[in-house]
């Protein structure tokens, strides 16, 4: 709390932390143990609710994504709120993180956080990876529950970017977005280019048009550091946390050298 309290002195806003951890994320998907849930879109709708018009928000984001809804609710109350929102991302905002960040004026990330696709998933499946079946295979040869997902897919991605055109167009309290440049955005985000966990660093955001903004004050590292990893045993990372201090260069060796021996 006085982590938050000297930050939110530092910034005068609001600052709201979600952050995730005791993540587990897979190669073409990402099941997890920790996301975005219905309980962390309230915590963060009446913490927004409690911040006055004027006052900006800063959104601390690290969180591999979650519920579709609970992202949406979240979204939208950002871009309703009349101050300016930055997200912050330390290290990554995947999937219902990257629509938080499409929802804020400014994205600043570490120069090496990412954020991700927001191409709708079917349980184990890619919306788009369902629909490619369909187009592929000849109708008499795909089953029924397949085309029932095929359909339902197709609705997902209409509904997807459509939400996401609703964000990037948003202009309060100022245009955030290149008109000419929403569309790309939202074709390369919603439409299955790459697989779901595909990293979209900082260079490649900032050339979709993305409102990014690359440094993080280094209080958030620390407030980080306040939200370990839960693991058992020994740590899989250790280092002495402290920087290095330059270092005085060895006197060069006089005298005859040593003999080498054969």
């Amino acid at each position: 709390m006085q982590a938050l309290k000297n930050f939110e002195q530092q910034r005068r806003s609001r600052v709201i932390l979600l952050i995730h951890r005791q993540e587990s994320i897979s190669l073409l998907g990402i099941p997890l143990s920790r996301y975005i849930t219905i309980e962390d879109s309230e915590q963060v709708l009446r913490a927004i609710r409690l911040t006055p018009p004027n006052v900006p928000i800063d959104l601390i984001l690290h969180t591999p994504g979650g519920l579709v809804l609970a992202t949406e609710q979240i979204a939208r109350a950002l871009i309703r709120h009349p101050a300016k929102v930055t997200v912050f991302v330390p290290h990554y905002a995947m999937s219902g993180g990257t629509m938080l960040a499409l929802a804020s004026d400014e994205i600043i990330m570490d120069a090496n956080a990412v954020l991700g696709p927001v191409d709708p998933q079917l349980g184990n499946f890619p919306a788009a990876s369902i629909l490619k079946v369909v187009e592929e295979k000849p109708i008499s040869e795909v089953d029924d529950q397949t085309l029932i997902m095929a359909d339902l897919s197709r609705k997902a991605i209409r509904q997807v970017q459509r939400f996401v055109r609703t964000l990037l167009q948003d202009d309060n309290p100022s245009q955030k977005i290149d008109p000419a440049q929403i569309e790309p955005i939202i074709e390369a985000l919603t439409t299955g280019r790459v697989t779901h966990d595909y990293p979209i660093t900082v260079e490649e955001a900032t050339e979709l048009g993305l409102p990014v903004t690359v440094g993080l004050p280094t209080s958030i590292y620390g407030l980080m550091e306040l939200f370990p990893q839960p693991q058992g045993g020994r740590p899989s990372v250790q280092y002495i946390p402290m920087p290095y201090q330059p270092r005085p260069v060895l006197p060069e060796p006089k005298g005859r050298p040593l003999p080498e021996r054969s």
